[in-house]
């Protein structure tokens, strides 16, 4: 592998070890056969701030294939959605991606 001569590349160990890996969490809404396209759409526009058309995807996604990862992020940002969509009587979850 040739590397340009004008790029330097730093390895000092001490900033390598202060680097903190996050994990990143899909949150996954799950179908049922209580909830409306609506009302499921509504929710992702509200809470996800999806736009019609990216919640209207998500819904049809996630009737025909059972689940969905509808927002990916990290677990501080993801939970308190999770909370809203499941008070709601949605089916949600917080997964680490494989």
């Amino acid at each position: 592998m040739s590397q340009d001569p004008a790029t330097k590349i730093f390895t000092d160990p001490e900033v390598l070890e202060d680097v903190d890996i996050v994990d990143i969490y899909n949150l996954v809404v799950w179908n049922d056969e209580v909830n409306t396209f609506e009302w499921v759409i509504e929710t992702l526009m509200e809470i996800c701030g999806h736009s019609f058309e990216q919640a209207e995807q998500c819904a049809y996604i996630i009737h025909y294939q059972g689940k969905y990862a509808v927002k990916s992020g990290i677990y501080e940002d993801l939970k308190p959605m999770c909370d809203e969509i499941t008070d709601r009587g949605i089916g949600a979850t917080l997964e680490i991606p494989v």
